[in-house]
């Protein structure tokens, strides 16, 4: 008997247990009878508050209560043959489109005409701190 009721608990998710409380607590506030023995001191310990109490139910597993999660369907569908249109333009001539967009490219960039100009960017150097030797402080 033991097994079989490890095997029905099933795991729900915070949002599938709130509501699951919220429905029983419901039923139990409105004179459903309680699914787990307790006595008047559990009663009066839980401040007869019918959530704690379906809480308790679910948590034993008690509860006659099972979550359907429908899954999305499955759809089979052909895929498209992919149609491979063959260049009627030579490799030749590509080569040659490309070069002549670089040539552009590189004429009349204005970051290639700073690359280019062969001069030395700015650098300012970082002063220098001389220090006193052994013979100076004598």
């Amino acid at each position: 008997m033991f097994l079989d009721k490890m095997a029905e608990k099933q795991e729900f998710s915070k949002y599938e247990k709130a509501r699951i409380i919220g429905a029983r607590g419901l039923q139990i506030s409105m004179d459903a009878p309680l699914l787990v023995k307790m006595n008047k001191e559990e009663l009066n310990g839980v401040n007869y508050d019918p959530l704690k109490i379906a809480k308790k139910e679910l948590d034993s597993g008690v509860l006659p209560i099972s979550v359907n999660r429908p899954m999305p369907k499955r759809k089979e569908e052909p895929l498209e043959k992919i149609k491979i249109e063959e260049s009627k333009v030579s490799d030749e001539a590509k080569e040659a489109v490309e070069k002549q967009e670089e040539k552009d490219i590189a004429s009349g960039g204005e970051m290639m005409g700073l690359a280019d100009s062969g001069e030395e960017p700015d650098v300012e150097e970082a002063p220098v701190m001389e220090t006193e030797s052994s013979e100076d402080r004598e």
